[in-house]
């Protein structure tokens, strides 16, 4: 498509076609509504008319398509700058105003302003939201959005695009809009810049493009000598306020939105602002939440959502039995919403493939503001332009304007707390997201966040990263499934750890048993000497003990008390408190080599102390393996010497004088604390790794508990708000229940005061109500409520139509006098008519009695 050229004064029609792509003028969108008129002709009304804008204006109006809009006459009077009609193509231009043209949505593509017709119906349309994405998406830093009055939510998303990028967001204060919904709605974001009337705004957007694009820019950090004493005061100042590091993020992230803070704060010297800082805890607080500022909303990047779909779920899942547990971790969540369209995706899943699973996600954020929003799950009607139709009917309950998430899918999602840079992961996990994080780190954190996510990982889990994110150097670690979105699969190792541990195997695992003969089973108990006797048989017949890997002595073979004798103290089986001078280190050196290596070891010529003088034995270890009752048992042989050898290894040649005997001995002797100090501090090493695994095991679990903990105290507090509105409920409902009685009261003593006798009967003739003068011509007593009033004994006389007589007026809806007597010659006037509602529907009779026995009697 061609771009269409305009003819503006001070436009610089003749720009390269590099400069064309890439305009050196940032542009400011500007997005209304309800009300939006007024205060447009406001922000164009107090533009200077005599200086250089620098930038290009672009109107989003909510129009409407069947009448002509007098919008470009409008701004055209207070400005100098031309004013166009948007056409598709058109190139923007800097000191240059764009208004879109009715029953359009627009887009921003290098350089150009493109018209499409609306997918939407009007009404469900988002016009502004969709020109501000494709305004950060294609200028990052040079995005300007301004938020004027309307209604509802448009824009608040696009809002967020643009400072995701690192662009300006103004919005005018609620209090002057005609409607306040749009600016309240961006306001609520908590990523606004400047909060202002429309006067006050091109103020504002003039000093902002002069200090940030202009000639007289301000002094960037990393031209300051001491810019790194400087930020680490930044980095202090945050970390005292907020709990949270940013030492290790990277520098230039860092320092542009420092700088972008001084603009916006009309600062010029980075030391003016750290004193600022100091002084104002709310700019602490903006400055935190700035560096956290990430693009975020449902299912962004459909595609890469639909490859996790086909390339990842289906692996999940087939490695898994009906009812058992899917582990998901989103670090760096926000407000929630990639969270919950993981969620939904899971479940449309497991809905397609019709099991039965659990599916637990992690969603965890430094930000506790944004946790806060997410565990609320509700979100603007604006979601509509990402999330289908058919999903927003099925996963949300729409309620007051916007959108909440159903309980079986905010069930499904954990949100917590958390600084992954500081706090322990969770662990075995299936899935990770973590989307454009790791970009803001430095080198050795990015290292550091790929080894903890390869830890946390389930072996062969998967790892979603962002666009501009890679595994990096770690490609042993993980294989490639998406090379486009950034989509990889944990490799099967081993072994792995968490960063900044040694690991080092755990043992063999060995048959572990109770150490005493007492805790032998039946089988060994029956059978044990059986066996043991033809072992011996087979291979030696010297004194021999059957030990456990604990050392504990499970029997004894022959005359052992040369070489083991009990331990002074408690009574123990424990074969290295039994063993006696001499043969200690060398017995516990050959059983762990035994353990680990299931291999025969031999130590000969040991000296062992026994009866005030010493015996030379050899010490054979060796696992048990020939009798499978006793697989994974060792057995310890001593097997004397009656001849003194000539060393205590294997020697060649012969000694000839006692100094080189001793030599050799004491050789041997070295040989074997060595190896006893090498295996101790290998069993030492291996238990202290197995210490660390477990540790963090268990900080995993703890991590687990507090989000859980957390979730519950948000569960808490928000039935503990029921409570309070259900209480606040009971009170207005007791005090209409009061109000109702005093009416009933009054009710009943003006009946009674009034000596009318009066019947009410519903439209099956049973008594409702009754007053006392009524019981002279009826005999009613109370218990008669509910009862037919034909059953009831009357006082007339001559008149026994008074069933007929009601049932008539019931049907002609006409009242029904006549005058009747009683048996004590009392005479009355009766009046049946119809009992009305407030709602004018009839819900039986009244019968009235009103006593003219004076009157006749006059007569």
């Amino acid at each position: 498509m061609k771009s269409k050229k305009i003819e503006a004064g001070n436009s610089g029609t003749n720009k390269s076609k590099e400069k064309q792509l890439n305009p050196n003028f940032p542009i400011v969108g500007i997005g209304a509504s309800a009300g939006g008129l007024s205060a447009i002709e406001i922000f164009f009304k107090a533009m200077p008319k005599n200086v250089e804008m620098r930038m290009a204006f672009v109107i989003v109006q909510h129009l409407d398509p069947n009448h002509k809009s007098m919008l470009i006459d409008l701004v055209q009077q207070y400005t100098n700058m031309k004013v166009f009609k948007v056409e598709d193509g058109i190139e923007v231009q800097p000191n240059c105003v764009f208004i879109i043209p009715p029953n359009y949505d627009m887009a921003y593509l290098k350089g150009n302003l493109l018209l499409m017709k609306p997918s939407q119906p009007r009404g469900l349309r988002l016009p502004i939201d969709y020109f501000f994405r494709s305004l950060a998406m294609d200028l990052g830093e040079k995005a300007i959005c301004v938020i004027l009055s309307g209604s509802g939510s448009d824009g608040t998303l696009g809002l967020k695009a643009i400072k995701g990028e690192g662009g300006l967001a103004l919005v005018q204060s609620p209090e002057t809009a005609a409607y306040d919904g749009m600016p309240r709605s961006a306001i609520s974001t908590s990523l606004v810049d400047i909060v202002v009337p429309p006067e006050k705004m091109i103020g504002q957007l003039l000093i902002y493009v002069k200090q940030s694009f202009g000639k007289e820019l301000l002094p960037v950090i990393n031209a300051v000598t001491h810019a790194k004493d400087i930020l680490k005061k930044v980095f202090v100042i945050l970390r005292n306020q907020t709990g949270h590091d940013f030492s290790n993020y990277k520098r230039n992230t860092i320092n542009r939105r420092i700088e972008r803070r001084m603009v916006v704060n009309q600062i010029g010297n980075i030391d003016n602002y750290v004193n600022y800082l100091r002084a104002n805890m709310s700019e602490v607080e903006i400055l935190f939440r700035e560096l956290l500022i990430g693009v975020t909303n449902f299912f962004r990047d459909h595609e890469a959502f639909d490859s996790i779909k086909k390339n990842v779920l289906p692996e999940i899942f087939k490695d898994k039995t009906s009812g058992e547990l899917i582990r998901v971790w989103i670090p760096g969540c926000s407000t929630g919403e990639e969270a919950f369209s993981f969620a939904i995706l899971f479940q449309e899943y497991i809905d397609q493939i019709k099991q039965n699973f659990n599916v637990q996600i992690f969603a965890t954020d430094i930000d506790s503001e944004s946790i806060e929003k997410a565990r609320a799950g509700i979100y603007l009607e604006s979601i509509a332009a990402d999330v289908s139709d058919s999903r927003l009917g099925q996963f949300f309950i729409k309620e007051n304007g916007a959108y909440k998430i159903r309980k079986t899918v905010r069930d499904m999602v954990v949100f917590a707390k958390q600084d992954v840079i500081k706090d322990p992961p969770f662990s075995k996990l299936d899935f990770i997201s973590c989307r454009n994080m790791l970009i803001y780190f430095e080198s050795d954190l990015q290292k550091k966040m790929m080894q903890l996510f390869h830890y946390a990982l389930n072996s062969n889990g998967f790892l979603f990263l962002g666009n501009s994110e890679t595994v990096g150097e770690f490609g042993n670690l993980f294989s490639t499934v998406d090379k486009k979105w950034k989509i990889y699969r944990g490799k099967g190792i081993a072994f792995h750890r968490a960063p900044g541990t040694f690991y080092t195997p755990p043992l063999i695992d060995v048959l572990s048993r109770e150490g005493k003969i007492m805790g032998l089973n039946k089988e060994i108990k029956l059978n044990v000497k059986e066996i043991v006797k033809n072992t011996l048989l087979d291979d030696y017949a010297p004194p021999c003990v059957i030990i456990n890997a604990e050392y504990n002595v499970l029997y004894i073979h022959g005359q052992t008390g040369k070489y083991l004798e009990p331990a002074s103290g408690e009574a123990s089986l424990n074969l290295t408190k039994m063993v006696r001078e001499g043969l200690k280190l060398e017995l516990t050196a050959a059983v762990r080599k035994v353990i680990t290596r299931q291999t025969e070891v031999r130590y000969e010529g040991l000296k062992v102390k026994s009866n005030g003088g010493y015996s030379t034995v050899n010490l054979v270890v060796k696992p048990v393996k020939k009798q499978s009752v006793l697989n994974g048992f060792i057995m310890v042989l001593f097997e004397e010497v009656t001849v003194k050898p000539s060393s205590g290894v294997e020697v060649t040649g012969n000694l000839k004088t006692d100094k080189d005997q001793r030599i050799v001995d004491l050789e041997m002797e070295v040989r074997a604390k060595e190896e006893y100090l090498q295996t101790a501090i290998e069993e030492l090493e291996t238990i202290n790794e197995e210490l660390k695994s477990t540790n963090e095991e268990l900080q995993s679990s703890n991590e687990e508990l507090q989000s859980t903990n957390e979730e519950l105290e948000t569960s808490k507090e928000e039935l503990q708000s029921v409570n309070e509105e259900l209480i606040t409920v009971n009170t207005e409902l007791q005090k209409k229940i009061d109000e109702l009685s005093l009416v009933n009261n009054d009710m009943n003593n003006l009946l009674a005061a009034t000596n009318i006798g009066t019947i009410f009967v519903d439209h099956q003739l049973n008594i409702q109500r009754f007053t006392p003068a009524a019981t002279q011509i009826i005999n009613l007593i109370q218990t008669d409520v509910g009862r037919p009033v034909g059953h009831i004994v009357s006082r007339l006389i001559d008149y026994e139509n008074i069933i007929d007589d009601v049932k008539n007026v019931l049907d002609t809806l006409i009242p029904f006098d006549a005058k009747v007597q009683t048996t004590d010659g009392s005479f009355f006037n009766m009046r049946i008519q119809p009992y009305r509602t407030v709602e004018n529907v009839i819900e039986g009779a009244v019968l009235t009695f009103v006593e003219i026995s004076d009157r006749n009697s006059f007569k």
